[in-house]
């Protein structure tokens, strides 16, 4: 081969490996500006590890609330848009019962004692109590629209339920009665009632910007601590031992960290878009923050430092979750939006050294 096509040739592949180097830059900058603001995917994933898929037939729409039977190895998924409660059998990994004709089910609690299933319906303002075991109607509440989360207080053996325009209504699951009713702002979103802090329930009021305080024993609002900077403070968790509330906005979407004694931030970060359900664990002091936008945030918090650690895909529409300690497992509803199926995710849970 000649000089001159030694040059040519030379001169050819400085141009390809100029062309490649170019591209790779711009697609490294064009990476970066979709990614400007956002957590960084998979941070470190082994903090969750999906172990497996449990499928939900025929079920259309929009997904919310869970509840777990420990010692019968039972999910409860409250199917909002489908108006049906599906019972999975978590050894087996399938479904094992339906409970249909509910109206918008968004809130569901397992009462084991008692073997009952509290249920509270979005779309007709019921809550609605049923048998464990058969899975048959003992009774129906009425409130006055929009029920929402449940919660159950197990040293009072109280039920509490979001609803309306602004109250938590407080029911005697034993005897299927409405015993009174705690008037707030606005609709309550998530709130977390307390054993061992004073007062006891904490409760997001986004339609009053606020998170609202009651003392459990006189029924009554005590404080009102508006939130600062952000809006939409939808889901909500509670780490007792160290007086630390986390609710997670949406506009911006945001984790703050709030000391229950005094209603101060004392700390917030970033999370994905959409956050719907939160949680924390105890043990591996972390917080998994569930979010419509397609991930869980992992999120390590130890004295008083709280700082990202993983950020797992899931997929889009999948708002809502349930941590299970006991299991070391967490529950990811994933909705059928993109024609592949309604499903539950299993994630078994790990604490990153």
């Amino acid at each position: 081969m000649n000089r001159k096509i030694y040059v040519g040739v030379g001169l050819a592949i400085t141009a390809i490996i100029g062309f490649l180097a170019y591209s790779t830059d711009n697609m490294e900058k064009n990476e970066n500006i979709a990614n400007e603001g956002q957590p960084t995917n998979n941070l470190n994933s082994s903090s969750l590890r999906l172990v497996q898929t449990i499928p939900l037939p025929n079920v259309s729409g929009r997904i919310d609330h869970m509840d777990i039977d420990l010692n019968g190895q039972r999910l409860f998924v409250a199917e909002l848009e489908n108006n049906s409660l599906d019972v999975l059998d978590l050894k087996e990994g399938k479904r094992i019962h339906s409970i249909n004709g509910l109206h918008e089910p968004q809130g569901v609690v397992f009462i084991p004692d008692l073997n009952k299933i509290v249920i509270a319906n979005g779309g007709d303002g019921t809550v609605q109590i049923f048998d464990s075991k058969t899975y048959s109607l003992i009774k129906t509440i009425q409130l006055s629209s929009d029920a929402d989360n449940v919660r159950y207080e197990q040293s009072q053996k109280l039920v509490y339920v979001g609803y309306g325009s602004g109250g938590i209504a407080i029911i005697d699951p034993v005897k299927g009665e409405l015993v009174d009713s705690i008037k707030l702002d606005g609709h309550p979103e998530s709130f977390q009632v307390s054993d061992e802090i004073q007062p006891e329930i904490f409760v997001n009021v986004p339609e009053n910007n606020s998170i609202e305080v009651i003392d459990s024993q006189n029924r009554t609002v005590v404080a009102k601590w508006a939130n600062n900077g952000a809006s939409g403070n939808y889901p909500m968790a509670l780490d007792e031992d160290s007086h630390r509330l986390f609710v997670a906005y949406r506009e911006p979407p945001e984790l703050h960290v709030v000391d229950t004694g005094s209603g101060k931030v004392i700390a917030s970060l970033a999370v994905s878009g959409d956050p719907d359900d939160i949680f924390y664990d105890a043990e591996n002091k972390q917080i998994y923050v569930s979010e419509g936008q397609g991930f869980i945030d992992v999120i390590s918090g130890q004295d008083n430092n709280y700082h990202e650690i993983a950020r797992i895909p899931t997929e889009n529409g999948a708002r809502t979750s349930l941590f299970v300690p006991q299991l070391d497992r967490f529950y990811v509803a994933i909705p059928d939006y993109s024609g592949d199926g309604a499903k539950i995710q299993v994630f078994e849970t790990h604490k990153i050294q």
